[in-house]
């Protein structure tokens, strides 16, 4: 799970690591003990992962901050506590839910869409944008002067997580509120409102997502991630322009999903 890996840490005198120092600092074994922390809930900090979630609205730059002083403390930059996981897993279960007793689904209506919240629209995209950027940041930001340095797959799947949970918020939360009796109607007011409340989720996952790559001193050039929201902004325009209701679509998507 490090985003970092540097040849000279920890290193024996003739600069190589030790055999225990190399196992222990492994991705393997970070997965594994980050694994095994699900299972024990009383090692959790769900005080602290609701700290971040609070701080992932208001001010996500103190989010990432502390993800420096994890590098400094435990010698990596990725989460090696899966409270935060588990909480967006119940915000998950909880929001969808809710969606499927706005949309008016039945039980196992609400069981299939819930299945596909979590395992497509979570997991299965989370995976996708992870190992993009992974690629991305790889391949183009890494500075010259740095390539004993490289980001890792956790860590961009960490940085997904941070910029999902507040889109889950608005668009499976918030948006709640006002389908039924605002956004689904087909007036102008409803598409505007709908399509705003798109503009402002996805226009926050860029941004998290920029802080998190930004956040990482070996990566150059990263105000190029921030490059979506001119595209963002013009399908927002046109959206309003032709009359595109994007939550109306997702409605009827999700019911056709569940069919």
């Amino acid at each position: 799970m490090l985003p970092t890996t540097s040849v000279g840490s920890r290193s024996q005198g003739n600069g190589a690591l030790s055999p225990r120092d190399a196992a222990r600092h492994t991705a393997g074994a970070k997965r594994y003990k980050y694994l095994r922390r699900l299972f024990h809930f009383r090692q959790m900090d769900f005080e602290f992962a609701l700290w971040q979630m609070l701080y992932l609205f208001t001010s996500p730059q103190r989010v990432y901050r502390n993800f420096h002083y994890r590098k400094q403390t435990k010698d990596q930059w990725a989460r090696d506590d899966p409270a935060f996981l588990v909480l967006l897993s119940i915000w998950l279960c909880v929001s969808t839910i809710g969606f499927g007793f706005v949309l008016d689904m039945g039980f196992f209506e609400t069981i299939k869409l819930l299945l596909w919240v979590v395992f497509i629209d979570c997991v299965g995209v989370g995976l996708l944008i992870a190992t993009l950027m992974w690629f991305i940041s790889n391949k183009y930001l890494v500075k010259q002067q740095n390539r004993d340095y490289d980001v890792e797959w956790g860590y961009a799947f960490d940085v997904h997580l941070n910029a999902f949970y507040p889109l889950l918020v608005i668009l499976h939360f918030i948006q709640l509120f006002f389908i039924n009796y605002v956004i689904i109607s087909d007036s102008v007011i409803g598409y505007f409102v709908g399509n705003t409340l798109w503009l402002i989720a996805i226009g926050y996952y860029i941004y998290v997502t920029f802080l998190g790559y930004s956040a990482l001193p070996f990566l150059k050039n990263t105000a190029i991630l921030l490059y979506p929201f001119a595209l963002l902004i013009m399908l927002y325009l046109i959206s309003l322009a032709c009359g595109w209701n994007f939550t109306k679509m997702l409605c009827s998507f999700y019911k056709y999903r569940v069919k």
